[in-house]
């Protein structure tokens, strides 16, 4: 069983739209695992049944018993956060701003604080479209710790694969270089950077090749809308060639591309010529992958 991650060293270069439409190339014969769980969005276009909902702990919450709590005001003292609120003699926590350090319960006299595990997300296992399985998660809102959620996603993903005897897991990476990407890339057989010719796609390719080095991974590049600035697309490719990463296609910018979104369908299944070259992409990453 191989891994391969899909990154980008930023948002919006096309990377979710390439994975889903890896994934319909595949057919049944992956795991899919979106790992960009701070934005998740490849449901959309690979419409997942939410067949089993799990939830995600990470953390813990102070809560307050008011029944115990006499008002002594240590707890709002003491809080770094502003997590603790006071209307007249009632104090409470904002779950947003908690942090989980506890020093509040630490601090109080009459022990009326405690601090419980933290519902962070929740985790889904899904049949998609193509019959092939997909899990994915969703981040509640100000949740931290994408990097654990990211790493229950892919060990889940992983015992699928082996369970159901599948050749391979395709994961939707987080964009950047911080913790989630990290994360998404623990474990990889190869990584496919999507990228698009600007100064900006240029330099955090850059940066996230960094990164890459440091796991040892084979990589390959795909360049979007690589005809919008042809002069950029040449650096990138100079780059790809002195960096020793599989230079995998050229994808022209077409208005097809943002038409299947909004229909919720990848461009495999819209674009006869963009299908052409990702069926090819999608042999060359698995060729590149497997020597």
């Amino acid at each position: 069983m191989k891994e391969i991650v899909v990154i980008s060293g930023k948002g919006g270069t096309g990377k979710t739209s390439l994975t889903a439409s890896f994934a319909m190339l595949a057919q049944d014969d992956i795991i899919v695992a979106d790992c960009d769980v701070d934005a998740a969005d490849m449901h959309l276009l690979l419409k997942p049944d939410f067949a089993k909902t799990e939830d995600f702990y990470s953390g813990e919450l102070a809560i307050i018993d008011q029944d115990e709590c006499n008002s002594c005001n240590l707890c709002f003292e003491v809080c770094r956060f502003d997590a603790i609120t006071v209307n007249g003699r009632q104090y409470s926590v904002d779950q947003v701003n908690c942090e989980g350090c506890a020093y509040c319960s630490r601090v109080c006299a009459v022990e009326a604080i405690t601090m419980q595990p933290q519902i962070a997300g929740k985790v889904f296992t899904s049949s998609i479209k193509t019959g092939a399985t997909m899990v994915h998660a969703r981040l509640s809102i100000g949740a931290e710790n994408s990097g654990k959620l990211v790493a229950k996603v892919k060990k889940e993903a992983k015992n699928l694969a082996k369970t159901q005897n599948k050749s391979f897991v395709l994961v939707d990476g987080s964009p950047g270089v911080g913790c989630p990407v990290v994360s998404s890339l623990s474990g990889a057989d190869y990584v496919v950077f999507v990228t698009e010719p600007t100064v900006s796609g240029l330099h955090d390719l850059e940066r996230v090749n960094d990164l890459v080095k440091r796991f040892k991974i084979k990589s390959g590049s795909i360049i979007n809308k690589y005809d919008i600035n042809e002069d950029v697309s040449k650096q990138i490719q100079i780059f790809l060639s002195k960096e020793n990463i599989t230079h995998i296609a050229n994808l022209p910018y077409v208005e097809n591309f943002t038409k299947a979104m909004t229909l919720g369908k990848t461009i495999i299944e819209y674009d006869k010529i963009l299908s052409e070259i990702l069926r090819n992409s999608w042999k060359n990453i698995l060729k590149d992958c497997c020597e």
